[in-house]
């Protein structure tokens, strides 16, 4: 599964670290420039799925670079500025920009911005329970889905409403790996604040339940995926 890949173009280094580091903790691939001319470039050779760019670089500014990029690149763009006022967005928006975080930034309110315009742009799709098989079986494992049941060997297995949810999600596309982002967003919302153990505590309590260690499994420093040719 290729990961999600986004580009800093950011001159200041602790900023531009940070940011990277952040969004690698979450399961994105990061690629980092420091002044203009190298984030052109990376554009064409590291092929990004969004920018951060920064306002203010050292060789040009970041609304220079919307414009280079306008109408060359379907790219979502996040700008990075230290600027407040309602005009300067106003400006960055019209010449490309799809979003602006303001600087001094909550790492979590970053991640946020990137999942909800990512959403946006590529949307992942959720579980559709309307149009789910009304009942999903696999080994001895039986999802009553209208009523939100669970059974294994015909005995009524208590599952919380995230478990159910969360399984819910991976029994959706089997053999596709869920990055731990992706299932926060699915499964908790894009707007919860909680970090990614959540989902692998979730995950621990729903395989010790259905005894579905070699169903549900472990995508290693990616996430976890429901095996895909499971009777």
């Amino acid at each position: 599964m290729e990961l999600t890949k986004i580009l800093i173009i950011e001159d200041e280094e602790a900023i531009a670290d940070l940011l990277a580091y952040g969004l690698q903790k979450e399961g994105f691939q990061t690629k980092l420039a420091h002044n203009g001319k190298d984030g052109l470039r990376e554009i064409e050779v590291f092929k990004p799925d969004l920018l951060l760019l920064d306002w203010m670089l050292p060789d040009q500014s970041g609304l220079d670079i919307c414009k280079q990029i306008m109408g060359k690149y379907m790219l979502p763009i996040i700008m990075i500025t230290a600027r407040s006022d309602i005009s300067d967005k106003v400006i960055g928006m019209e010449l490309g920009a799809d979003d602006y975080i303001t600087k001094p930034f909550d790492m979590r309110e970053v991640i946020v911005r990137i999942r909800t315009l990512l959403r946006r742009i590529n949307p992942i799709t959720a579980v559709n329970e309307e149009a789910a098989p009304a009942i999903i079986k696999f080994k001895t494992i039986e999802i009553n889905v209208p009523e939100r049941m669970v059974k294994k060997d015909n005995e009524l297995i208590e599952l919380t409403p995230k478990e159910f949810d969360l399984l819910m999600t991976l029994t959706s596309s089997r053999g596709r790996v869920f990055t731990r982002s992706n299932l926060l967003d699915l499964v908790w919302g894009y707007n919860y604040f909680g970090d990614t153990r959540t989902v692998d505590i979730h995950i621990q309590r729903l395989r010790k339940k259905l005894d579905a260690n070699d169903i549900i499994t472990t995508v290693f420093r990616v996430g976890y995926k429901f095996e895909k040719n499971v009777e």
